[in-house]
């Protein structure tokens, strides 16, 4: 038997690892390859030939990676180049593999990951080398074209929902209580965000407005519902994505832009200050508080989802039994089978089909107002929030693996 290989590409989530482990635990079981090793910080650097073999760790070591949050392979946002510019990196790559009797390489990561799972996977069916390429979704932002959701996202959900109510009361403490802005992680979608509807208090919705990128952000729009709401209640609470759009298509932060990562993503962050200040400008108050939750989002282990750490570890076992079949160039897919209770299974969709596109928050899902969601919305998103995981520890806090420290 030969070997296999996987690695992570991309921002972490707080179950990426369990995906790793489902693969290396179905491996034992079925017997595939002989060894599954991993590359640390993705194709980057096996491309500097920083490898390890997973089969050689404990069980404990295994089972405490499983529940460590974030990329305990490392990560990388390495671009390689279009096919028709160079082939180097490619051979380069293929060559490493080869090397190491790979037959095998798995990518956990999201659109941009599957981008490269297409090309690989071309490349080596062009050039007549039999090495299967399989994807492994992964991404906090569930903008994944054709599944119904991707391993990260639930947890990133409950995290947000739970922060949700909890500063919803740390701000409802006075009398006279001021607005309240909290800002999510979501550059071209609001699902992120669309998380905040989860929360509830004596089963009504604490967030008074949820602002989407997916509709047109107007300013004075805006103003006038806050004031009117302020005046109604004396408190606010507004949820906002980071990538909310102005008409002409015009990221409300991008003026607080100050970067772009290797694919030209800006780097944004800061609309819930921008908001903070818009509102006090106004004159509606000055008691405004805006909390922006950041990398919590993504590395949050301690408010996980137990079924999205399960579905996780289930995408990476779909992955080992895939390639034992002889699929390449696929990604697994999550397909929801019911509700109540809720259940789910997983498909075979081509990664090219998934690279540079981008799965969008259904207006639909957005009431008319554009500044809240629908019952539809919470439908969709109540089953994939559930009980914390048991978190590996034998101490006050939670002992962690990672591979690439």
């Amino acid at each position: 038997m030969a070997n296999c290989i996987i690695a992570q590409s991309g921002g972490p989530t707080s179950v990426i690892n369990s995906s790793v482990v489902g693969l290396l635990e179905a491996n034992n079981k079925l017997g595939v390859f002989n060894n599954v090793y991993a590359g640390l910080n993705g194709i980057e650097g096996i491309l500097n030939g920083n490898i390890i073999n997973l089969s050689s760790f404990s069980q404990t070591e295994i089972n405490n990676f499983r529940y460590t949050p974030s990329s305990g392979l490392g990560s990388c946002r390495y671009k390689m180049k279009k096919l028709e510019e160079s082939t180097d990196e490619y051979d380069r790559l293929l060559e490493i593999l080869k090397a190491n009797d790979i037959k095998a390489f798995f990518y956990v990561g999201g659109n941009d990951s599957m981008d490269t799972i297409a090309k690989l996977s071309y490349y080596a069916e062009k050039t007549n080398i039999d090495i299967k390429f399989i994807g492994i979704p992964k991404t906090i932002d569930n903008d994944l074209m054709y599944t119904d959701h991707t391993p990260g996202f639930g947890s990133a959900a409950k995290f947000i929902a739970t922060t949700v109510l909890e500063t919803y009361l740390d701000s409802s403490v006075y009398i006279n209580n001021g607005i309240f802005i909290l800002e999510t992680m979501g550059r071209d979608t609001g699902w992120l965000a669309s998380a905040a509807s989860l929360a509830k208090m004596n089963g009504k919705q604490v967030a008074d407005f949820i602002y989407l990128p997916e509709v047109a952000f107007d300013v004075d729009k805006f103003l006038m519902d806050v004031k009117a709401k302020f005046e109604e209640q004396n408190q606010v609470y507004i949820v906002v994505s980071e990538g909310i759009r102005t008409a002409e298509g015009k990221f409300v932060a991008e003026s607080n832009a100050q970067a772009h990562d290797k694919f030209g993503h800006a780097q944004l962050g800061g609309v819930g200050l921008f908001l903070k200040n818009l509102i006090i400008s106004s004159g509606i108050t000055k008691r405004v508080k805006s909390l922006e939750l950041g990398v919590l989002q993504r590395c949050a282990m301690h408010c996980a989802s137990n079924i999205d750490l399960e579905e996780a570890y289930e995408v990476g076992a779909e992955a080992l039994k895939q390639a034992s079949l002889g699929k390449c160039g696929y990604m697994i897919g999550i397909k929801r089978e019911s509700n109540t209770p809720y259940t789910s299974s997983y498909f075979l969709v081509e990664a090219n089909k998934i690279a540079n596109n981008v799965k969008y928050f259904p207006t639909e899902w957005i009431n008319e107002e554009g500044n809240n969601l629908t019952p539809e919305a919470v439908e969709y998103l109540e089953p994939l929030v559930s009980v914390v995981p048991t978190v590996v520890s034998t101490s006050k806090l939670p002992e962690f693996k990672v591979f690439n420290k």
